[in-house]
């Protein structure tokens, strides 16, 4: 059985402020950031909506991308997302049905 590891993008609006993250387990975390369970930089701006993801394979390659990603101007990232979710809408729901 393969097991996925995630890199993601969170948001607080459209255009506002950005975080990047990785994980095994997709669903649980993005719940984690929604839900406030931990202190940090998510709860402190309230950035809970999914805005952007994609799937790897390999952990160790999805925290790369997480890096990688977390170098980049904030314009790319916001490339990024456009490119996936022109709306900006928040894709939780759509991955947990």
């Amino acid at each position: 059985m393969e097991k996925h590891s995630y890199v993601y993008i969170l948001t607080n609006r459209a255009y506002g402020t950005l975080y990047t993250g990785s994980t095994t387990n997709l669903l649980k975390r993005v719940w984690q950031h929604r839900e406030g369970v931990f202190d940090g930089f998510t709860k402190q701006y309230r950035v809970t909506q999914l805005v952007w993801y994609e799937i790897h394979t390999d952990i160790i390659e999805a925290a790369r991308r997480e890096k990688l990603i977390k170098r980049w101007k904030r314009d790319w990232k916001v490339n990024l997302v456009q490119g996936m979710n022109p709306e900006w809408r928040d894709l939780y729901a759509d991955i947990i049905s």
